[in-house]
């Protein structure tokens, strides 16, 4: 290679990182997180190490404002109510791996712990992060493993976060139990809760068949929409549920408090004293020694609600978008 050449190379390189870290998506390790910027604003970070399980937080939505609940992880926020401490911005937990309890957050119960980052690409148009963990027991025995693709977008004024997540039964059989308490979930700011703290609490939720609110909680449905304001600018969360996925469309665990989870393993708990009442341990979803099965979430941060955000809209491209191999 001649020097000419060789220079050109460089200088082509790091014109290359600039518009990147100018308009682009940049992810950053900083030492058992990393951090997510678009467009040189920091977007969100992603806590790996020491911890129950990875979670996302801080999320900053359109405005800059934060559409995650700061508590536990800050303590200076007034408004936030502080119960279930589990709650941690952005995460996948389940309540029974193999009768294990992976969602709370005990000593004595189970948690996910990261292995190793397969893939952290940052780009013009995306940012990509690509890795394994492990589901442990309290013990450190291990019960399955999962490799996870996170893809970060801008989309106008709004943020996608894609959330893509491969159970692995590395150890054998495992089932995922029929249990209300997991799965795909947010924690939102309390002033978007429907109920919680009385006036702080401003909210609303609507699902892709017109359930609002409290009527959501247990209901299947291709998308829902968690919206209200944010230190007084009017945000909302939507996630949808990818067509490809087992069970679709799914059962959701959302919550009026500010619990937004997709569930699509809790199917007793959801419909109990219903009409279409299933009985314990109809949810079970067993993935046999070897094999896998992937979920794939969109989440949608978008200004004002489900109308102005177009939400129905873009859960209608998204789901005619092809899943990756």
């Amino acid at each position: 290679m001649n020097h000419r050449l060789a220079v050109l190379m460089v200088a082509s390189a790091t014109a290359a990182t600039a518009a990147i870290g100018a308009e682009g998506v940049v992810i950053t390790d900083l030492d058992g997180k990393l951090s997510v910027k678009i467009d040189g604003e920091l977007f969100t970070e992603y806590h790996y190490k020491d911890v129950a399980r990875p979670y996302f937080y801080p999320i900053i939505g359109p405005g800059g404002v934060g559409m995650t609940r700061d508590w536990p992880m800050q303590e200076n926020n007034d408004n936030d109510v502080h119960d279930h401490p589990h709650h941690k911005g952005l995460w996948y937990a389940h309540g029974k791996v193999n009768g294990v309890d992976c969602w709370s957050e005990l000593k004595t119960f189970g948690k996910t712990v990261h292995e190793k980052f397969l893939e952290t690409t940052s780009g013009a148009k995306q940012g990509v992060i690509r890795s394994r963990n492990n589901w442990v027991t309290a013990d450190g025995k291990v019960l399955c493993s999962d490799e996870r693709t996170i893809c970060i977008q801008p989309c106008g004024d709004a943020r996608i976060l894609d959330f893509e997540i491969t159970f692995i039964a590395s150890q054998g059989d495992v089932t995922f139990g029929d249990t209300k308490e997991g799965s795909m979930s947010i924690r939102l700011p309390t002033s978007m809760s429907v109920t919680a703290k009385g006036k702080v609490a401003q909210g609303h939720i609507i699902n892709s068949e017109g359930a609002r609110d409290k009527d959501a909680w247990g209901k299947r449905a291709d998308w829902v929409d968690y919206y209200g304001p944010v230190n007084g600018k009017p945000v909302g969360v939507a996630i949808f549920d990818h067509p490809q996925n087992p069970r679709h469309p799914t059962y959701w665990h959302v919550r009026d408090y500010g619990l937004f989870s997709v569930n699509p393993y809790g199917i007793h708990d959801f419909t109990v004293k219903t009409a279409n009442e299933q009985p314990a341990g109809a949810g079970d979803l067993k993935v046999e020694a070897g094999k896998r099965v992937t979920f794939r979430y969109r989440f949608l941060f978008h200004t004002g609600d489900e109308k102005s955000g177009k939400v129905a809209e873009l859960y209608k491209k998204y789901a005619a978008s092809k899943a990756a191999n």
